[in-house]
């Protein structure tokens, strides 16, 4: 602490007296916190040998929490596993069940609307995230949108930049943190596009970047690296999304949605 700065004095003494605390928070949330900025919580844990924020809650996690936390944090090493079960069903059925109240309509509408007028979608998100923009981009174009989901995070860069201002960026992101997501949400606001994210956390460098932002968090401990609750989240609040895009013109989709199925009945048995 001596050899720290003032500002990194406070940002260490936060962790300090709330560890279980800051495994919870943003990069943000913690700047803020403590007064600071995203760039000197950035360097604070640079300048502890860490690679970054994330590291940094993924150390705290691990002296902090018991093993099975890690896993769920409901579940309990002694749990039977009919009772793992139970409780894991139920914290993803309350993560669905919240998203209605974290999610806001008028946000939401606005995306419907620049989603329904878009000249081009693209779906964007990198590690558990990327399997949630594939499936958004054949959604879209299944029901008759231009939507497209590069897979590759460079790819999805140079898409996002050469996008124009009558498009969509539609990004997926659990804690809003990740270095690609960012990168490319940045190349489609340079480029004019509207910026759309659904993400966890309400307050993020990710909801900096977009335009609108429609936030499903869970309780999900945002430490893990697979996120499963919070998608299925994610996944409900875009299934939303797409029905109420759907529904805004119903012969665009419907066209678009028989032919969809003629083409895949030829794969079918």
């Amino acid at each position: 602490m001596p050899a720290l700065t003032a500002r990194g004095q406070r940002i260490g003494q936060t962790i300090l007296d709330n560890p279980s605390d800051v495994i919870h928070l943003t990069v943000s949330d913690l700047a803020n916190r403590t007064h600071t900025s995203v760039a000197t919580v950035v360097r604070f844990c640079q300048d502890l040998g860490l690679r970054g924020f994330a590291d940094l809650k993924i150390r705290l996690a691990a002296e902090t929490i018991p093993p099975e936390g890690g896993l769920h944090e409901d579940v309990r090493a002694e749990d039977s596993p009919a009772l793992i079960l139970t409780k894991v069903l139920a914290n993803t059925a309350s993560a669905v069940a919240a998203a209605a109240d974290t999610v806001d309509p008028h946000a939401f509408t606005k995306a419907v609307t620049h989603l329904h007028r878009a000249r081009n979608i693209l779906c964007i998100g990198v590690g558990t995230s990327a399997p949630l923009a594939q499936d958004a981009g054949y959604r879209f174009r299944s029901a008759g949108l231009p939507a497209e989901a590069p897979l590759d995070s460079h790819v999805q860069h140079v898409a996002a930049r050469l996008l124009r201002p009558d498009a969509v960026c539609l990004c997926f992101s659990h804690t809003g943190q990740t270095r690609e997501t960012l990168g490319s949400m940045a190349a489609a606001r340079a480029a004019g596009a509207t910026t759309i994210a659904i993400t966890s956390f309400f307050n993020s460098p990710l909801t900096d970047l977009a335009d609108i932002a429609l936030v499903a968090g869970s309780r999900e401990t945002d430490y893990r690296m697979e996120a499963i609750t919070s998608r299925i989240a994610h996944i409900a609040v875009f299934d939303a999304l797409y029905v109420a895009v759907y529904l805004s013109d119903l012969n665009r989709a419907r066209t678009a949605q028989q032919l969809s199925a003629e083409t895949l009945a030829e794969h079918r048995i």
